[in-house]
Order: C-alpha cells, then sequence, then structure tokens
C-alpha cells in the first residue's frame, strides 16, 4: 500500500497541462516514468550559457517572448511580440498585478529564479485557462519538494560576480521532505551598479537592488491529500532606468496562497486542487536622483489582489481533459504628485489609476482526445466575465463626458488544434477565437506619459472588446541524430487597441508633446515564425540553432511598434565528463520595418558572440559547479528595436558563478 501512495503522489506533483500533452502509452508503468522525468527536467531555471539567470534572461531564450527594456531590470516581456497587456502572466495560476503605469514591474520581476521549477508557455488562445487573451498566457511554476517515504534534505548556494555592472549575487534554496510533512525556502539577493556600453561609457541610472525570499508548508492530511501554504517577499530598491525620466526608489510585493489537492484512485476526476490567494503590490517611482528635470514628479501605485483558482484533471481511456475557474477581485490606484525644484511645494495631484476595481471570473476547460496512437485532437474554450468600476469618474469624464462609472464585459475564447505523427515526422494545425477586455491603462488612464514617444496618454472606458482569430501550424523531424522544427501563427485582431493623438488636451508632462488617447483600430495583422534545429555532431558536441521573424501591420497597411526584426541565434555545446564549453552567437538584423508614427527609428544589424565554461566536481556529498564566461566578448555597441530610446545595451561583461547543492 505504502508503494502505491508513493506511485500517485508521483503521478500528482508530476500532472500538469503539458503532462497533459504526452503522448497516452498503454503500459500504465511507461507512462509513470514519463511524468517523473518531466518533473526533473523542470527544477533548472538556467541556460546552457550561463547557470545565475534572472528570469528575464531565461524567459528570453524562448523563441517566442523578447523583451522591451527600459534598464537593466524589470523587462516588459512581450508573448507573440505583443504588449504584456494582451497576454496573461501567472504565478502558479494566481494573477498578480503590476502597480506602475510605466509597467516598470511586470509580474517576472517579482519571483526569482531559485525559487521556480518552470514556466509554462501556451500560445494565443491555448492560454485561456488562466483568463482571458490574446497572445497567450506564461505560468511562472515554483518549486514544490514531493513527499518521501523517508526523510530528506536538500539545499543548494550559489554566488557570483559580474564584472560589467558590479553585480554580486546569492541565492540559496533548502528543503525539506517526510512522509507526512514538506517545507521549501529560498533567499536572493542581487546589487548592481551602473552598467558600460560597447564604448565604455557609463549608462547613468542602470543600477539596482533587488531582495526575495519564499517558503511554502505542505502536510499531507490523508494517502491521498494534502493542504500547503506559500509565500513570496520581493524588495527592489534605488532601480534606475536609463530610458526614462525618472527612478523607482522603492518596490514590494507579498504575494501568499492556501490549497488544498486530493488525489482519486479511481473514476473520472483523477486529481482536484484548489487554491485561495491574496497579494498586495506598492511601487515608487521619483526623480529624485534627477536634477536636471526642471520640474519634479513622484508616481506611487498601489495593487491588491484576492482570488481563487480551482482546477480539476480528468481521465478516462484516450481522453483527457483540466477544468479550471478563475476568480479575482483587484484594486488598482496610481497617483501623480507634481512638483518644482522645491518639492515642499506641491503644485498638481492627479489619479492617473482612478481607484480601478477589476472583478474577473472565468470557467475554461482544455479536452484531449488520441484519436490513435500517432494522431491526437486538442480543444477547448473559456468563457470569462469582466467587471471594471472607477471611484473616481471625473477624471474619465474630462475626456469621456457622460461615460458609465461601472462596465461589465462577457469575454468568450475558442480553441482547437490536431496533431499528428508519422514516423519521425510530427505535424500540427489549428486555430482560435478569443476577446480580450481593455486594460486598467486602456480603459482608466489619465496623463500616463510615455517616454518612448513622449506622449501623455488617456484610457478610454467606452473601448471594444478586442477580437482576435488565430491560425497556427507547425512541422517537425527528429531522430537520434538531428531534431528540427517550424512554427507559425498568424493573429487578425479587430478593435485593436493602440494610442492615436488627441485633438484637444493639453499635455501635463513639460517633457511631453502631445496627448495620445487609447482607440481601437479597425484590425490589425500579426504573423510570427520560428524555426529551430539541433544537430548532435558527436557523443559529446552538440549544436543549436533558431530563427525567428515576425511581421505585423495596423488597418492603413502601417508598420505596429516592436515588433522583431528577422533574428537569430547559434550555438555549440561541448560537455566531456566534469568540463563543459559553451559558446553562441545571437543577433538581429537591420529593423526594415520600424513605424515612425509611435515613437520608433530604424536600428542598425548587429551580433553578439557569448562563450563560457563549466567544471563540476565533489566535496563530500555536496556538488559543486565553477562557471566562468564572457557576454558580449568583442564588446559590441549597439541598441535593438525594443530598447526604448534606443539606450544601448551591456558592453563586454565577464560572469563568474559557483554553485553547491547537495
Amino acid at each position: 500500500m505504502k508503494k502505491l501512495h508513493i506511485i500517485f503522489w508521483t503521478l500528482f506533483l508530476g500532472m500538469n497541462a503539458n503532462a497533459q500533452n504526452t503522448q497516452a502509452q498503454k503500459d500504465t508503468t511507461k507512462m509513470l516514468e514519463e511524468i517523473k522525468v518531466i518533473a526533473i527536467a523542470k527544477k533548472k531555471i538556467q541556460t546552457e550559457m550561463k547557470m545565475a539567470v534572472t528570469v528575464d534572461e531565461f524567459l528570453a531564450s524562448s523563441d517566442n517572448i523578447s523583451f522591451i527594456k527600459r534598464g537593466a531590470y524589470a523587462w516588459e516581456p512581450l508573448l507573440n511580440n505583443m504588449s504584456s497587456e494582451r497576454s496573461t502572466i501567472t504565478i502558479d495560476g494566481m494573477h498578480v498585478f503590476g502597480a506602475c503605469t510605466d509597467k516598470m514591474d511586470p509580474i517576472t520581476s517579482y519571483v526569482e529564479s531559485n525559487n521556480l521549477s518552470a514556466v509554462d508557455i501556451k500560445s494565443g488562445q491555448e492560454g485561456s485557462l488562466h483568463g482571458a487573451t490574446v497572445a497567450g498566457s506564461i505560468d511562472l511554476k515554483r518549486k514544490s519538494t514531493p513527499f518521501s517515504p523517508e526523510k530528506k534534505y536538500n539545499g543548494a548556494y550559489q554566488t557570483g560576480f559580474e564584472f560589467n555592472n558590479k553585480q554580486f549575487f546569492n541565492l540559496g534554496n533548502l528543503s525539506y521532505a517526510s512522509d507526512k510533512f514538506v517545507a521549501d525556502g529560498s533567499i536572493s539577493f542581487r546589487k548592481a551598479g551602473n552598467y558600460y556600453d560597447g564604448n565604455n561609457n557609463e549608462v547613468n541610472h542602470s543600477q539596482y537592488n533587488k531582495f526575495n525570499t519564499s517558503v511554502g508548508l505542505a502536510y499531507k492530511t490523508s494517502p491521498f491529500s494534502a493542504v500547503r501554504v506559500d509565500a513570496i517577499f520581493d524588495k527592489a530598491k534605488n532601480v534606475g532606468f536609463p530610458a526614462l525620466p525618472m527612478d523607482m526608489w522603492l518596490s514590494r510585493a507579498i504575494i501568499t496562497s492556501a490549497s488544498y489537492k486530493q488525489l482519486f484512485q479511481h473514476g473520472l476526476i483523477r486529481v482536484w486542487d484548489t487554491k485561495v490567494y491574496y497579494n498586495a503590490v506598492e511601487h515608487y517611482m521619483d526623480d529624485t536622483h534627477r536634477p536636471e528635470n526642471l520640474v519634479h514628479m513622484d508616481m506611487p501605485g498601489w495593487s491588491t489582489t484576492y482570488g481563487l483558482v480551482s482546477r480539476a484533471n480528468l481521465k478516462r481511456g484516450d481522453y483527457s481533459a483540466e477544468i479550471q475557474l478563475n476568480a479575482y477581485h483587484n484594486l488598482s490606484i496610481a497617483e501623480m504628485r507634481m512638483y518644482p525644484q522645491d518639492r515642499s511645494k506641491r503644485t498638481m495631484f492627479a489619479y492617473s489609476w482612478p481607484w480601478v476595481t477589476t472583478r474577473f471570473t472565468s470557467l475554461a476547460m482544455n479536452n484531449s482526445w488520441d484519436i490513435s496512437e500517432n494522431s491526437r485532437v486538442n480543444f477547448g474554450g473559456s468563457l470569462g466575465y469582466n467587471y471594471n468600476r472607477s471611484k473616481y469618474v471625473e477624471f474619465n469624464w474630462i475626456f469621456h463626458p457622460g461615460t458609465q462609472q461601472e462596465k461589465s464585459r462577457i469575454l468568450p475564447g475558442l480553441h482547437a488544434n490536431y496533431q499528428l505523427t508519422v514516423n519521425q515526422f510530427n505535424f500540427s494545425a489549428g486555430g482560435g477565437y478569443g476577446h480580450r477586455a481593455p486594460s486598467v491603462s486602456e480603459g482608466y488612464g489619465y496623463y500616463i506619459y510615455n517616454s518612448f514617444d513622449r506622449y501623455d496618454y488617456i484610457g478610454n472606458p467606452d473601448l471594444k472588446n478586442e477580437i482576435s482569430y488565430e491560425a497556427n501550424a507547425s512541422a517537425g523531424f527528429k531522430n537520434e541524430k538531428i531534431g528540427i522544427e517550424a512554427k507559425v501563427n498568424y493573429f487578425y485582431i479587430q478593435n485593436y487597441i493602440i494610442g492615436r493623438i488627441l485633438s484637444l488636451g493639453s499635455p501635463m508632462n513639460y517633457q511631453s508633446v502631445g496627448v495620445k488617447g487609447y482607440t481601437s483600430l479597425d484590425h490589425a495583422r500579426l504573423f510570427n515564425m520560428a524555426l529551430n534545429a539541433n544537430y548532435n555532431i558527436l557523443q559529446h558536441l552538440h549544436w543549436k540553432g533558431t530563427l525567428t521573424y515576425a511581421r505585423a501591420t495596423d488597418d492603413k497597411g502601417g508598420n505596429l511598434p516592436f515588433i522583431r526584426p528577422l533574428s537569430y541565434q547559434t550555438s555549440l555545446h561541448f560537455m566531456y565528463k566534469k568540463i563543459g564549453f559553451q559558446t553562441s552567437l545571437n543577433g538581429d538584423l537591420t529593423q526594415i520595418n520600424y513605424s515612425p508614427e509611435y515613437g520608433e527609428d530604424q536600428t542598425p544589424a548587429y551580433m553578439i558572440w557569448n562563450i563560457s565554461a563549466d567544471y563540476s566536481f565533489h566535496i563530500k556529498n555536496c556538488k559543486t559547479v565553477l562557471q566562468v564566461g564572457a557576454e558580449n566578448l568583442l564588446n559590441e555597441y549597439y541598441s535593438t528595436y525594443a530598447d526604448w530610446g534606443n539606450i544601448p545595451r551591456i558592453g563586454r561583461n565577464i560572469f563568474t558563478s559557483l554553485k553547491f547543492s547537495f
């Protein structure tokens, strides 16, 4: 009976959306082995080039995620080349919302690589399980140690130094597991100064300090059920943003949850998992260290969210499914306080987010049916209800007289996909349809300054839902030596929300050149392509390559902003016994399809060479890895299409890392 319990808990901890997509096997034992392998593989949030990556650097290794960068910290993730409003980003399925109107605190900035076990990325409507979306979903999964029949302790400590910006970091983990109780803990600290570009010039206001810690406690209430509580605390101070006219002096977040999980030995329902959560974020932007500003401004913001996530995994024969209920209540508040040089004399106050309440509820279902040993159909849908209320609606009435204080929306979504495997070839084709509601800024923002195009932005509560029509396809080949896969997707988005110049209103920020209001284009089109290949040259020598391309236009045929040009990455990885060696080249071609209307200019082509080496050894029972490497080895001076205001990227950066694990 004890072995049966162990098997069920292994299945339980390994079960997720990715496991659902594993081809079903008639041999139950083999199926469990596959799930175990998936769970082990997800314990490393690192890249082949660099062990001590940040969460942003790890996500950037995905071929369908890029970033807008306003500095060295808190990059804004773009999924399928769409802004963060069009994607759903969650932590273990929990909705967390940033408190900065300038998007300087994306959800990815409130976790660290050492308290995550995996990142689950879903493209398009496949991501609607976590809520209404257009681009897809990014779910950051926290570490969760499985129960063990014997008492076990595991831990790791990693430290290192990066020379360009004098960054020093410490990452620590500790876990304990027994038959009834599990405890996980992590702590991390990063401190970095200003970095230097490829011309060896210091990029002012690019420093940051970050502290993060987390704890998780689980208790087995019966042989097939358990309760768990988790908490994350994150604090960043003195964070500079060279692309903006102000910096961040403090950001804090507390993210908590309590969950109950139940396994079932028989019947259609195999797993039921319910979680309640609470998180609070506060974020303070100011220009205290910008004496050149003629008028000073503080921009504090607060975001508080209560929520519920309840999911059930179903399995019967060749059919499996996941049903998920999402519900949350969020309050977003942001202020603007303007001062002359004498900060004791405040000259202006306004709410840039006028106490906006959002309530959202959705029911979603993903289904998978194995038609045969070689083919499968995945299909699903979601239905969401979105409610907004602006407490100080008079700010909205200035530009939209008589607009209602409350707004309700229905947000449906559908998707389907067919997969076929023929010998060593695999193919898939699918489509999707979905709605999303305007974000808080798009609907209710009041004079939000955009330093990229230098306009103040005004929200519109009466915007229509964005409606997305999506098509996707892939084809691949794989054997013991080589693998190649091509993926494409196409989005036709009606009522595409974007800023357009308003004829009324004067800019509030003295640096602004005008006022833009969020409006809906008739439609926009977006195409993404990725080609991935790998080749085992020798037993210990492996090659990887990636090629990506995107194209996006508005209803007049004009270019949309922040669309990635043709990009490439190629790498070699050699590993023999205790030694590993990696080298890579990556870059973009010239950005031809840029958008002057939205503040863009042409960015030239660039190519970056990176290199690293690592050595593994044991000190008693402690595994130790030492790594040394260099990013941008040739000290290239460059700026990409996604660098806000053309701020230059970091120049040559030599890094070191030492990791102990037991």
